[in-house]
C-alpha cells in the first residue's frame, strides 16, 4: 500500500534545475496556457471563529487546481457520465481527488483557514488513526505541515510565512476531502494565476504510490519544475491501455498530455507484446482524435527488476512489452506526428530508487519527475 501522509517528515526543496541526461525521441511543438478554474459550493457553517481579522468564506472553486471533472461539486478523476465503460478498479481509484490542491496569493495575510469534509475510517479500519495532513508549499519548497485528528468535518488553520506567494496547499487526498470554503486571516486571498494545464495518465506510479506525501509524486515534481497545473489521472492497479480512458482523455481540456501506462500489462492483466503494440497504437489514435496537435509525451514503463526478463502468462517479459510500446510510438512519430515525444523509461531509475521493487521511493519519484520535465523542455513543451 502507499505510505503517503504516513508521517511528519517532508521533502524540503523541489524547485531545482531540471537539466538531466536522458534518451528522447521527439517531434517539435509548443504549449498553451489554460484556465483550470472549477466551481464548488462554499461553506455555510464554518466551525472556527477566529475574530475580527478573518475575511469572508470564499468559494473554493477558483482556487482549486488539478481538477479533471466535477461530480455534484466534488472533484473526480473519471468522467461521471461515462463510468460504466471503465473497469471497476479504475472507477474506484477515480473517486479519490489525487493531485487536487489549492493555489493562491495572499499579500499581507497571516494565515489561511480551510473548511472541509473528509472520510473517517470505521473503528475496525486499519487506517482509523491516520491523521489528516495538510502541507503548505511555496515556489521554493515545503513551508510547513499540519496534522489533525480524523474528522468528518473540520476547519484547519495554516500560518503563512510572509510574502504574497503564490502558495499551494495539499489536503489529505486519500481521505477524499471536499473543500467547502477558505478564508484569509489578517489579509485577502486571491486565486493563483492560471497555468498550462497538463493531464497525466498512468498507473499507481503516476498516482504517487510509495511517495511519502502527495506533493512528492513524480507528476507533482514535474509540474512544479515546469510551472504547470498538473491533473493526475493515475489509477493504482489499472491503466492497462483501456480505450474508454483514451476517449475520456480526448474529451478533456489539456494544453499538454503525458501517458505513462504499461507496467500492469505484465501481470495484473497479462498482455502479449503484439497486443500491447496494437493497444498503444489505438490509444494514441483515440487521444489524437480529441487533441490532434496537443503536445503529448509517452513514458514507457520504468524499471521493474522481477519482470524485466520474466515471461508473463502470455510469454511476454516487461522488456518486450516496453519495446512494443516504444515501437508503436516511434512509428507514429516517423509517420508525421510532430507533437509526440517518446521518453524510454527503462534507464531512468535504478534499483536504489524503488521502495518495494516496483514503486519509486521519494528519491525515485523526484528523479522521474525531473526527467519528464527535462524531456518536455527539450522537446519545446515548456516554451508556451
Amino acid at each position: 500500500m502507499s505510505t503517503r501522509e504516513a508521517g511528519p517528515d517532508a521533502d524540503a526543496d523541489v524547485d531545482v534545475d531540471v537539466d538531466v541526461d536522458l534518451d528522447v525521441d521527439a517531434g517539435t511543438h509548443t504549449g498553451a496556457d489554460a484556465d483550470a478554474h472549477t466551481g464548488a459550493d462554499p461553506s455555510t457553517s464554518p466551525a472556527a471563529h477566529p475574530g475580527a481579522d478573518a475575511g469572508p468564506w470564499l468559494d473554493p472553486g477558483p482556487f482549486l487546481r488539478g481538477v479533471a471533472w466535477l461530480d455534484g461539486g466534488r472533484p473526480v478523476r473519471a468522467d461521471p457520465a461515462d463510468t460504466m465503460r471503465l473497469p471497476w478498479d479504475t472507477g474506484e481509484r477515480a473517486t479519490l481527488p489525487i493531485g487536487v490542491r489549492l493555489e493562491f496569493t495572499a499579500p499581507g495575510t497571516r494565515a489561511v483557514e480551510i473548511h472541509y469534509r473528509a472520510t473517517v475510517p470505521g473503528p475496525t479500519d486499519a487506517l482509523r488513526d491516520l491523521a489528516h495532513g495538510f502541507a503548505l508549499w511555496d515556489r521554493h519548497g515545503v513551508v510547513g505541515e499540519l496534522y489533525t485528528e480524523p474528522a468528518a468535518e473540520a476547519v484547519v488553520r495554516l500560518e503563512l510565512p510572509g510574502g504574497s506567494g503564490p502558495f499551494t496547499i495539499h489536503p489529505p487526498e486519500t481521505q477524499s476531502p471536499l473543500i467547502l470554503g477558505l478564508r484569509g486571516i489578517g489579509g485577502p486571498l486571491a486565486p493563483a494565476p492560471p497555468a498550462t494545464r497538463w493531464v497525466v495518465h498512468g498507473d499507481s506510479i503516476t498516482e504517487g504510490w510509495w511517495s511519502t506525501r502527495p506533493a512528492h509524486g513524480w507528476p507533482s515534481v514535474a509540474g512544479r519544475a515546469l510551472g504547470w497545473d498538473t491533473v493526475n489521472l493515475g489509477y493504482a492497479g489499472a491503466a492497462r491501455g483501456e480505450l474508454a480512458c483514451a476517449e475520456q482523455l480526448a474529451g478533456l481540456p489539456a494544453d499538454a498530455l503525458t501517458l505513462a501506462f504499461g507496467t500492469n500489462c505484465w501481470s495484473r492483466v497479462p498482455f502479449s507484446a503484439p497486443l500491447l503494440y496494437e493497444t498503444t497504437r489505438a490509444f494514441l489514435e483515440l487521444v489524437r482524435q480529441g487533441h490532434p496537435r496537443t503536445p503529448l509525451l509517452l513514458l514507457s514503463p520504468v524499471l521493474r527488476p522481477d519482470a524485466e526478463r520474466t515471461p508473463n502468462k502470455l510469454g511476454a517479459t516487461l522488456g518486450a512489452l516496453r519495446d512494443a510500446m516504444e515501437r508503436a510510438t516511434r512509428e507514429r512519430i516517423a509517420a508525421g506526428d510532430e507533437r509526440l515525444v517518446l521518453l524510454p523509461g527503462r534507464e531512468l531509475l535504478g534499483p536504489e530508487h524503488l521502495a518495494d521493487g516496483l514503486h519509486p521511493n521519494d528519491a525515485g519519484h523526484r528523479t522521474l519527475g525531473l526527467a519528464v520535465a527535462t524531456a518536455m523542455k527539450r522537446a519545446g513543451f515548456g516554451s508556451g
